[in-house]
């Protein structure tokens, strides 16, 4: 049996392959053996144009792959191994049909043969998206659809076809959910374009974007670009899988729910006839996902712009929200939860959107206003978790000084906690005196010790539970110390 790639193998700690990617090989070997495909086909997606490694496609009406070739790409066996890598590292819940991601190698096992034939026969259908409802921020909710394991494997085999082919061929100024690419990346495009003297912005908010793009729109996009009526169809079929709700199936007829690794890459090849409409007019823009502004002189060039962005996107028969969107100073918006300001010598820096700050605040106090009976340390473990990656993403600003009064205020949050665990007044005099607090110090904090947060700033509480406590705990600061 040939092996894989290194690269792409599945291996075990000590460096072997696993015994799950090993049979998952053997068995699309064998299936290819049946189905007497090449035997030279080591499941990598064929090069329709003839030349380079990733297989581009040009603009215009040049179709990426003929009658079938992607498709042979998509249940080629390295792609499959790659595909099933990433759906068990996102882990992820099961479908409607109950499927977790550990139980799907072994149903592949048995069931691929029939899988693969109907994929590139054009007649497999895809389970109904199972509806999952996440509250926003702002009110209201926002609309997942978790597809089934088998369906996010395959959306996954297809993705990694179509996308080293449509990526070249996006604007420069799109950055969502495109490899190599990130928020930061649209946030530093944005503030050059604020240093550069553009401090207007028309910022343009899609109403329901991932839920009401049209269905024929879309797949006459993609049918410039795909010449394989396999694909066309099994994406269509995708599209249009219905959504289980409350155990009731429901048709949908628009939109390409959030949730299946499909989805972000179909949003990008919709919207990307409105980055090359706005390249070719010059405009200065940033666009990540459905989150697009243009940078402008004035008002009024922005008032311009924001009437042609309408009917751009009713061309799409996609709807702008007129209530979120705006012409408006570049200090009165916020970009992907960063906002600007100038600073000394007319340098346009980065910060935390007021926004992002007062939902990292609410989401802190929903982890430190009860124990549940958690020690200290669990409650830290959270904390720990949630203020890693919001560092991560919000370390770009320019803000120190804000850094470093959310930690003092974490600290304390912290400390009121532990006061609360305490209690009463006699447990927290003998805390805070075993913790090397003076007697007199001790004694002035634990007689206000149930006006928790007002006792927390004490000088005693400083004491005995100082920032360097909270560091051996393994709270991370946002600011070096």
């Amino acid at each position: 049996m040939m092996r894989l790639d290194p690269a792409l193998s599945d291996e075990g700690p000590n460096g072997e392959e696993s015994v799950t990617t090993v049979d998952l090989e053997k068995a699309m070997r064998q299936e290819s053996r049946q189905l007497e495909l090449p035997l030279e086909d080591r499941g990598e997606a064929p090069n329709v144009q003839g030349s380079g490694e990733a297989g581009t496609v040009a603009h215009g009406d040049e179709r990426s792959g003929s009658e079938h070739l992607l498709m042979e790409g998509v249940v080629g066996r390295v792609n499959l191994v790659r595909a099933l890598k990433r759906v068990r590292r996102n882990k992820g819940s099961p479908g409607i049909d109950g499927m977790s991601v550990e139980e799907l190698p072994e149903y592949l096992r048995r069931h691929w043969g029939e899988i693969r034939q109907r994929l590139l026969a054009g007649t497999y259908q895809p389970k109904p998206v199972r509806r999952q409802e996440i509250p926003k921020s702002g009110g209201g909710v926002r609309e997942l659809g978790i597809p089934t394991v088998l369906d996010r494997f395959i959306q996954q085999a297809i993705l990694q076809v179509l996308q080293p082919r449509f990526d070249p061929t996006f604007s420069r100024h799109s950055h969502g959910f495109r490899p190599g690419r990130r928020a930061h990346d649209a946030v530093r495009e944005a503030q050059q374009y604020i240093q550069e003297g553009r401090r207007w912005v028309v910022d343009v908010d899609l109403e329901k974007f991932f839920d009401r793009v049209n269905h024929d729109v879309l797949m006459g996009r993609l049918a410039k670009r795909i010449e394989d009526k396999a694909m066309l169809r099994i994406i269509r079929r995708y599209l249009e899988a219905g959504v289980m709700a409350n155990g009731v199936v429901m048709e949908r007829h628009m939109g390409t729910p959030q949730g299946g690794p499909l989805s972000p890459l179909l949003a990008n090849v919709l919207l990307d006839e409105v980055d090359k409409e706005l390249e070719r007019r010059g405009h200065a823009f940033v666009r990540y996902a459905d989150d697009c502004n243009v940078y402008v002189r004035s008002k009024r060039a922005g008032e311009r712009v924001m009437q042609a962005l309408r009917h751009l996107y009713g061309k799409l028969r996609l709807q702008v929200n007129e209530e979120k969107s705006a012409v408006a100073r570049v200090w009165d918006r916020q970009f992907l939860g960063y906002s600007f300001w100038v600073a000394a010598g007319k340098v346009v820096k980065r910060r935390v959107s007021k926004k992002a700050l007062t939902k990292f605040k609410e989401r802190v106090r929903q982890i430190t206003s009860r124990s549940g009976g958690r020690s200290l340390q669990q409650v830290v473990e959270e904390l720990r978790r949630y203020v890693l990656g919001w560092k991560a993403y919000f370390g770009l600003a320019d803000t120190p000084g804000v850094f470093r009064d959310l930690d003092q205020w974490i600290h304390r949050r912290l400390r009121t906690l532990q006061l609360r665990q305490w209690k009463r007044g006699r447990t927290a005099y003998r805390e805070l005196r075993a913790r090397g607090v003076s007697e007199n110090l001790a004694w002035r904090a634990a007689r206000f010790a149930r006006s928790w947060w007002h006792v927390a700033a004490h000088h005693a509480l400083h004491t005995a539970l100082p920032g360097a406590y909270f560091d051996e705990l393994g709270v991370p600061r946002l600011t070096p110390h």
